[in-house]
């Protein structure tokens, strides 16, 4: 007991000296302790109290004698205090109503300063937008009047100067908010721009093409008379056809035209005066301040390709007319001369390396389209026209640095092409030259005549030179004829030739093929077909064999023609010879094989007249008519071929002799001929007789001795042996060198002796109807079944050793 009250005490402590907010872990320590432990804090704590009422009873009492005091002064002050505040309020009152118009005064100056902070504020902010404003006015005038990309800037300026400084106020807001939307529409304008100038390009390409092309022209044409000019002073060759004259780029600027007769100044438009470029260059520039110059670059470059694919695409029927390849390469032209244009003017749009890849494009193109349309020009003139416009073309791109060398090698894939055609028409020229020739010589009245002649054609006759006029020259009108033809067919070849910037060496090869080409295939073929024509005679297949020789002399003036043209020596390594020798001694070799058939085919005319009796029992006397009308045929024939070549009429008689021998063999070994009579023997022996005779006449000269009469030695020794009927001496000599009748064949003289027996034994018939009883025609029988038995072992003996 005595121990818990300390503890009690110590906790009265803490709870007077401790927070109340804190008196809790204190009071939670009373119930903690022993049992009754609280009974007996509370007994403690109330003891505390009534300690504590004792000492406060204790202090008023102390203290009552002072507050009485103290009331009873309040008491007497509050009556001052009344006096006081009537006082107060009195003077409050006056003051109030003295201080009336100073608060009216004072409340007007307060309005009056905040009225003037206001303004001034007001100023100040108006200060601040009124740039802006106006700013945002220009930018509406730029847009009015198009000014698109100052008006870019000036939003740029806004945006980055103005607008931040009033940024708090509405209007900046709404600003802001449209300046995204001036831009698009500012793209949309600027490319709706874009695209009217992309259409007006494309409808002005031809025209600035047409422009440049002339301009190149004139440049080239002043080149051209520049080098000759030259070449003249140096003692040149007046065909300036040797290498390329580098040529300055073409700008298509005002410049003088340099013509032969006008000397006035002309203006050549300019492609600013075709088309304005402002539009592409303001689109640039836009897009370019926008930051999207990628996207503006991709969709110029797609859409000139587009219109490339379209400038490539030629009309179906450009191939008919030269305007037609005119405006396709203005076109191009035009086109590309676009493109370098806006290469230089502008930076990044347009590269070197973009307009390179289309300009391959293109001519991968532009060649395509030429291979296919010039394979339908039949047209030497169109093609040489086209040829121009090509070098022009190829020229003028140049001068942009565009490669053409490709378009050179065209130039020569299409000049075989110009051959051919050139090739066709001569052809027809030819032709009409042969229909129109008499195949006689031409008659020369004077030596003005003579004089025409001989200018047209190298003839050198000194024999003819003496003879006085009228006198005929030995070749017909086509010799001159086609010889001037072929020498406009030099001219012609040569006109393609130019320009194409080759040395003269090349042209030299160039020309000298083109007329080989000429000689060997078009002018050898037409020789060809005339000599086969049904209506070409004898006498005018001798007249071409005559021509022939005349044109196959001239062909080393035509080698000097060319040489004269390109100024090469023929004495030149490379230098190829021209094969007309060959060509005419072809056609003349053609037409002499077709004298040799078409004699042939008159004896064979004249053959079938032959009108013989096989049958007859004595000849007439004398030869048959058909034949004495053959001999006569071939000599006024061979009269003709005096004004050939000896051995080309010995040829031909020989070979006209030699088909008469075998087709009279022919005749008699006829298998339809069933039976000879002697006297038909004879009657025939009469004929060839006649046809010695004819061979030993001569009717040709050159040959030396009986050459000609060995035509017909066959016949002569099978009738020989049938009218000596010396079967014994050509039986015991068969097969000796030195046999009378070395040429008769057995089976020959088997088949002749066969039917000559026949013969025999229906004359006898007819003769006597007891014949077969005589003596002398049976031992002529059993001669001839004894000589027949013993040629057919020979022929048997023959055809085994065969």
């Amino acid at each position: 007991m005595a121990e818990s009250l300390p503890e009690h005490e110590r906790i009265l402590q803490e709870i007077e000296s401790t927070d109340t907010a804190c008196v809790g872990p204190t009071l939670r320590s009373v119930y903690d302790d022993q049992p009754n432990a609280h009974q007996r804090f509370m007994e403690k704590l109330d003891a505390c109290i009534r300690n504590h009422d004792r000492e406060i009873e204790k202090m008023c009492n102390f203290h009552h004698q002072g507050f009485v005091d103290a009331i009873t002064e309040l008491l007497k002050v509050r009556a001052d205090a009344g006096k006081l505040k009537v006082q107060v309020t009195d003077t409050n009152r006056r003051l109030q109503d003295a201080g009336k118009e100073v608060i009216a005064q004072t409340e007007e100056i307060i309005r009056c300063r905040i009225q003037q902070r206001n303004i001034t504020t007001v100023v100040e902010k108006l200060q601040l937008c009124l740039p802006v404003l106006e700013m945002y006015s220009k930018l509406k005038e730029q847009m009015n009047v198009k000014r698109y990309y100052s008006a870019l800037k000036t939003m740029e300026q806004l945006e980055n100067t103005y607008l931040p400084r009033v940024s708090q106020y509405r209007f900046c807001q709404i600003m802001i908010e449209n300046l995204p939307k001036l831009r698009e529409e500012i793209k949309e304008i600027s490319m709706s721009d874009l695209k009217d100038f992309l259409e007006s390009i494309r409808k002005h390409s031809d025209k600035i093409g047409e422009t440049a092309m002339k301009q190149a022209q004139q440049q080239k044409t002043f080149n051209t008379a520049l080098q000759k000019q030259n070449n003249v002073n140096y003692g040149r060759n007046m065909y300036v056809i040797n290498g390329r004259v580098p040529e300055p780029k073409y700008e298509i600027t005002f410049k003088r035209t340099l013509e032969e007769e006008d000397e006035h100044e002309e203006e050549v438009l300019t492609a600013h005066d075709l088309v304005d470029f402002s539009p592409v260059y303001r689109c640039l520039h836009i897009y370019s301040v926008l930051g999207d110059g990628e996207t503006f670059e991709n969709y110029y470059r797609k859409q000139r390709r587009k219109q490339a694919r379209l400038v490539l695409q030629p009309q179906s029927s450009m191939h008919e007319t030269v305007e037609g390849y005119r405006r396709y390469f203005s076109q191009i032209v035009g086109f590309f001369v676009v493109e370098d244009h806006i290469l230089h003017v502008t930076q990044g749009l347009v590269t070197r390396a973009y307009t390179d890849e289309l300009w391959n494009m293109a001519l991968s193109k532009i060649i395509a389209v030429l291979r296919t349309h010039t394979s339908y020009c039949t047209d030497p003139d169109l093609v040489l026209e086209l040829k121009n416009l090509i070098v022009v073309f190829a020229d003028t791109l140049q001068g942009y640095g565009f490669p053409v060398n490709r378009l050179f090698d065209l130039l020569f894939e299409i000049r075989d092409q110009y051959n051919e055609t050139l090739l066709k028409k001569w052809a027809g020229l030819f032709r009409d030259i042969f229909e129109a020739d008499n195949y006689s010589p031409i008659p020369v009245a004077n030596e003005e005549e003579y004089k025409i002649v001989i200018s047209k054609f190298p003839f050198q006759d000194p024999e003819l030179d003496k003879q006085s006029f009228p006198k005929k020259l030995p070749m017909s009108q086509s010799v001159p004829q086609i010889y001037i033809q072929v020498k406009e067919f030099i001219y012609a070849s040569l006109k393609f030739s130019e320009s194409l910037h080759r040395s003269s060496t090349e042209i030299d090869d160039m020309l000298r093929k083109s007329t080989n080409l000429l000689l060997t295939r078009t002018l050898s073929s037409c020789l060809q077909n005339l000599i086969k024509k049904p209506h070409i005679g004898l006498t005018e297949l001798v007249q071409i064999i005559i021509n022939t020789t005349h044109l196959e002399q001239a062909c080393k003036y035509l080698e000097d023609f060319i040489t004269n043209i390109t100024n090469i020596s023929q004495e030149t390594v490379h230098t190829a010879r021209l094969y007309g020798l060959s060509t005419f001694k072809d056609a003349r070799h053609a037409a002499e094989g077709e004298i040799y058939t078409k004699l042939n085919q008159k004896i064979d005319e004249f053959i079938q007249l032959a009108d013989y009796d096989w049958t007859m029992s004595e000849p007439a006397g004398r030869a048959s008519g058909y034949l004495m009308d053959l001999i006569n045929f071939l000599r006024s024939t061979f009269q003709v071929f005096t004004h050939l070549p000896g051995k080309v009429a010995q040829t031909a008689c020989m070979s006209a002799c030699q088909h008469l021998s075998t087709s009279l063999m022919q005749m008699l070994l006829d298998s339809e001929l069933k039976q000879i009579s002697m006297g038909a023997v004879q009657q025939f022996n009469l004929d060839v007789i006649q046809c010695e005779l004819f061979a030993s006449s001569e009717p040709v000269p050159g040959f030396h001795g009986d050459t000609l009469q060995l035509a017909f030695i066959d016949l002569r020794q099978l009738l020989d042996l049938f009218m000596v009927w010396d079967w014994s001496t050509y039986l015991a000599d068969y097969g000796q060198p030195t046999s009378k009748y070395l040429r008769v064949n057995p089976s020959t003289a088997l088949t002749l002796l066969e039917k000559v027996h026949r013969g025999m034994k229906d004359t006898s018939k007819k003769n006597n109807i007891f014949a077969q009883f005589r003596k002398n025609d049976r031992d002529k029988q059993k001669l001839i079944e004894t000589v027949v038995k013993q040629l057919r072992s020979l022929v048997n003996g023959m055809s085994q050793h065969t």
